[in-house]
Parts: structure tokens; sequence; C-alpha cells
């Protein structure tokens, strides 16, 4: 049994949003192995299928990103989810555009998604970082970073060209090779 989550704020206003990176993958996940429709369960749009033997939840919470733990609390109790076989794709400033890592464990480098995440079920997750880099890597221009404005803002259509698409189909092809091939997950940068 498996859970992947995907971090967002819920609403069209935020729908291409750079924190709605983990969103926009789950999405292509449930259309690219053919989960059933979502259906609202667990603070969340929920879907649920089986793929080579496991069953796997898929999960965007709709508690808004910085109360996301809420929403994994009620499923991982509900269903009694090992905190080992629990995905969290979210964005990432502190790598480059595209750029993808995996990790079980570690700190939430100021990301409030995963600071309510680490309070409600502890730490001991698979995260999912995928990079949205910094404004100042992305403009030559030396501009006051503001990093909620970034990451609320929308990607643009050059991002979406040269990387977005390609990482997302990636990331998606990604977990799902890793949950049929795991024993146990390493912790392994991808």
């Amino acid at each position: 049994m498996f859970l992947i989550v995907g971090l967002g704020n819920p609403g069209k206003s935020y729908r291409n949003n750079r924190h709605n990176i983990g969103y926009k993958i789950i999405d292509n996940i449930r259309e690219v192995y053919d989960f059933p429709e979502f259906s609202k369960k667990f603070k969340s749009e929920f879907s649920k299928s089986e793929l080579n033997e496991n069953i796997l939840f898929l999960l965007k919470p709709a508690t808004f990103i910085n109360n996301s733990g809420i929403a994994l609390k009620e499923i991982k109790s509900f269903y009694n989810i090992d905190i080992n076989n629990i995905y969290v794709i979210h964005d990432e400033i502190d790598l480059d555009q595209g750029r993808v890592k995996v990790k079980n464990g570690g700190g939430h480098n100021g990301h409030n998604g995963l600071k309510s995440i680490d309070k409600m079920i502890g730490k001991n997750y698979n995260r999912v970082r995928v990079g949205v880099s910094r404004p100042s890597k992305i403009y030559e221009e030396n501009i006051d970073e503001n990093i909620s404005n970034w990451v609320l803002s929308d990607f643009t259509s050059n991002e979406k060209d040269k990387w977005l698409d390609n990482t997302i189909n990636y990331v998606s092809e990604m977990i799902i090779s890793l949950i049929n091939s795991q024993n146990g997950f390493c912790g392994k940068n991808v």
C-alpha cells in the first residue's frame, strides 16, 4: 500500500503556480496510469487503484499547502499506511528548474507544506523534490527575492516548453518505477 501526495493549493487561480507542481504530477499519474476520477475524501482530491499488485492512493490535499499535514494524517491513520510508503511531491527552490531529487526524511527547508506534514505524521516519508529554482537563478538582474511571490507565480510558456512538461512526465514514471521496485527505500538521489 503506497500513498503518493502532490502538494499545491486548490482553486483555478493557483492551477499553474510553481507551488502546484505536485498537483500537476498527481494529475499526470492519474491520467497516464488510468486511475479513477478524483473524489473528495480526506480533505483532499483522492483516487485509488491497483498497479502490479500494489494498492496506490493519489492525494491532492485541499487544505491549502500550509496545512497539508491535516489531510495526510487522516488518510495515513484511516488506512494505516507505513510512513516509508508515502511519497510527497513538492516544489524545491534550491534545485535548478527541472532537477529532481528523492530522499527519505530530512528537513523542511522552510517549505510550509513540509513543516505541516512533519508536525502531523513525522519526518520519515519520502520527499520528491522538484526544482523550480530561485528567481535570481532565472533572471540575470539582481532582483529582490520574494520567495512567496515566486512560488505563487505561474510557470511561463517558455518554462512549459523548455522543461516543465518533460519533468512532469519523468517524475510520474520515476515514482511508479520506485514503487514497483521498492523493497525498503534506500533514500537515493535521482
